[in-house]
């Protein structure tokens, strides 16, 4: 498993660069011991609010494997939301690494990013489990408006993202090992 971390269009970051890169070097770690799965190559991206929804649309349409002058409106308009609502995300890759992309703006303390980091670290892991990261890609291309799923297989998509974020935020107490009283607040 390798793993990365650089940023996107923010210049004069160096210091949030190392303090990131440490971090979520002992968070993998951390994560892979504790949480079931393997995890893959990981790429972390801090950015802006805007970045991150460059970056979004990007995986998205690099995901769902189409480059129609509609799809890619979709995938734009779906990155802002994910920019507007998100202080993280992460997206499976069609290579079976895993990008998660950071809006540093929400990043008061480097307490808050292990929290986070450990959190998206917990969704890389669960995309390397059966049939994840081909649901999060059909997924990706219904709301692209490349295919459609039935009401059944939606429902079944949303339980899965439902259990899946509620082990994410069960784990997250996994970032006191990195820093001490992380998620005390």
């Amino acid at each position: 498993m390798k793993t990365t971390v650089r940023t996107h269009k923010i210049p004069g970051y160096g210091a949030t660069l190392r303090t990131s890169k440490r971090l979520t070097e002992q968070a993998v770690k951390v994560v892979h011991r504790a949480v079931p799965g393997s995890m893959p190559d990981v790429e972390v991206i801090l950015t802006s609010e805007r970045g991150m929804a460059e970056c979004v649309a990007a995986a998205h349409l690099a995901l769902a494997g189409s480059l129609g002058r509609s799809v890619v409106r979709r995938a734009e308009g779906r990155g802002k939301q994910t920019a507007r609502d998100a202080h993280a995300c992460a997206i499976p890759r069609p290579d079976g690494s895993a990008l998660v992309i950071v809006n540093v703006n929400h990043l008061p303390a480097p307490s808050e990013f292990a929290r986070i980091i450990v959190h998206e670290l917990v969704h890389c892991m669960q995309f390397s489990r059966k049939d994840v990261a081909d649901e999060y890609v059909s997924a990706v291309r219904e709301g692209l408006g490349i295919e459609r799923r039935s009401r059944r297989q939606r429902r079944g998509y949303d339980r899965m993202v439902q259990q899946d974020e509620y082990e994410a935020y069960g784990r997250e107490y996994l970032a006191d090992q990195l820093i001490p009283g992380a998620t005390a607040a």
